[in-house]
């Protein structure tokens, strides 16, 4: 079998017209005059925000000075600032390159990501040139307003071992959180809660589930594990965990009658990182498919033969068969969740289905040769992607069904407590996912690059975006504790960058 021509699938092939869209503030966005502003039943005068890379302002593969600057609690700061004088501060970074030093040695962290063209003049993201300058050894002096910590999961927050320098390296410490601790014994809480805050948002339990989903399901679900010292990076929270430590945090942030918002999760796969990669990502011609099909002819076999030992049903045949046409076809994928065959010497091959997940990460490796000695080793045609290079429908449900009872938990806190507001930003994300949203001067979509609501690595929003959650979040304030807050113009802040 020979393959007549090659191709490779880039995620963003389509933004070969892509344009950088910067829009000045345009003055259609309400602006009520300063004697109509009101906090209402709210005490702004402490806000502390609370929470993982969606509060710290990380976008673009990376913490750098410009997306802090516009993180969704900066934003909302500046605008209740106009309502009640405050003072908010952020453990700001030195730059805009991304990645951290400890030591005066860089711990290998991402340099933002930037629109760039390649050698063969294809636009996509690129990590930016440069030496990160900002120095984890060299404590930020607080305290800060906003506490986020990207790659927090919710029992990080309550670790007294997270701000220890010393285990930055085993993983048992967070570089960014070791940066700005106020001790290396404190905690994410500890430190928020020492504040005394009269109003906090709380935006937690993303990576809970996320780090399984964006690393292709490899980890464990630990439901039913109460133990998260135990627990690996990419593994998904116990939703009794998730609970205890949740209920702490809401408990300990409102010991003094703070008033807040609580923040829902989002589905994980209705970000772009999930969302890019169509599953039948592979174009082929028709002389081309019957190759690949002649090639995997003694396979089917196989599971014919399989199918008349008992060995699997009929269905499993089904799913299992491969079957390349003209056209656009399913990427091949290892499923690990498929019987084990290998005593027939048949390897768990399947096609992707409209229930699987293409990461965005592994576009750059379709069509591309598994072997370069060995042309038939075409990623995702004669050669399957790997388990952390898809997510698979089994491991969408089990990130589906712990964002389900994290949320509940969210929700039954928030109903509680008159003190306590819901943002819906499940919801919010399914809107963008599916419609866009609104905003009066202009909109935001979930396409990837050129939708303006996400920033290059696929899942941390834009500046632009975050200023839309910012005005999600006065909506709440407003409707939940009576009070007027002016909103900003998204249209205002910038979307992807090209330098």
């Amino acid at each position: 079998m020979t393959y007549q021509k090659t191709f490779k699938y880039s995620a963003v092939a389509v933004a070969t017209s892509m344009m950088l869209v910067i829009s000045g503030c345009d003055d259609s966005i309400s602006k009520p005059g300063s004697d109509s502003y009101s906090a209402g039943d709210a005490d702004f005068s402490k806000m502390v925000t609370v929470g993982d890379s969606l509060t710290a302002g990380y976008a673009d593969s990376a913490l750098y000075l410009n997306g802090q600057l516009a993180s969704y609690p900066a934003i909302l700061a500046g605008q209740i600032n106009q309502v009640q004088p405050i003072t908010f501060t952020q453990p700001l970074v030195n730059d805009n390159t991304g990645g951290l030093l400890a030591n005066g040695t860089s711990l290998g962290l991402s340099n933002r990501l930037v629109l760039a063209a390649d050698a063969e003049g294809t636009i996509g993201p690129a990590p930016i040139a440069g030496e990160p300058t900002t120095e984890i050894g060299i404590p930020a002096v607080g305290p800060f307003n906003n506490v986020g910590v990207p790659g927090a999961k919710s029992f990080h927050l309550v670790s007294t071992a997270y701000g220890d320098i010393t285990g930055v390296a085993a993983g048992s410490a967070n570089p960014y959180f070791v940066r700005f601790a106020s001790a290396p014994t404190t905690s994410v809480l500890v430190d928020a809660a020492s504040q005394v805050p009269s109003f906090f948002t709380l935006w937690i339990g993303n990576n809970d589930t996320l780090s399984y989903a964006t690393g292709g399901g490899v980890g464990v679900d630990q439901t039913g594990n109460l133990d998260p010292t135990t627990y690996g990076a990419s593994d998904i929270t116990d939703p009794n965990v998730f609970a205890s430590v949740y209920n702490s945090l809401v408990t300990t942030m409102t010991a003094n009658g703070a008033k807040g918002v609580l923040i829902n999760l989002p589905d994980v796969t209705s970000i772009p990182f999930f969302t890019t990669v169509p599953y039948n990502a592979i174009p082929l011609d028709a002389e081309t498919a019957a190759g690949v099909n002649a090639g995997f002819a003694s396979y089917n076999g196989g599971l014919l033969q399989a199918q008349a030992g008992a060995l699997i049903t009929e269905e499993e045949v089904a799913a299992r068969t491969i079957t390349f046409a003209a056209g656009n076809n399913a990427v091949l994928i290892e499923d690990e969740d498929l019987t084990d065959l290998s005593a027939l010497s048949l390897p768990s091959y399947r096609q992707a289905t409209a229930e699987d997940y293409i990461l965005l990460t592994t576009s750059s490796a379709l069509g591309t040769l598994a072997d370069p000695n060995n042309p038939l080793s075409v990623v995702g045609v004669g050669f399957p992607l790997n388990d952390a290079q898809v997510l698979t429908a089994s491991e969408v449900a089990l990130t589906t069904d712990a964002n389900e009872a994290y949320n509940a938990t969210i929700a039954a806190l928030a109903e509680a407590s008159p003190n306590l507001a819901l943002y819906d930003a499940a919801a919010a994300q399914s809107t963008l996912a599916t419609e866009g949203i609104q905003y009066g001067t202009g909109g935001i979509t979930a396409t990837f690059a050129r939708g303006g609501g996400f920033s290059l690595d696929g899942v941390h929003p834009t500046e632009r975006g975050y200023a839309v959650i910012a005005n999600d979040l006065i909506d709440v304030i407003q409707e939940s504790f009576g009070a007027t807050i002016p909103k900003v113009d998204p249209g205002s802040y910038r979307t992807v960058y090209t330098n």
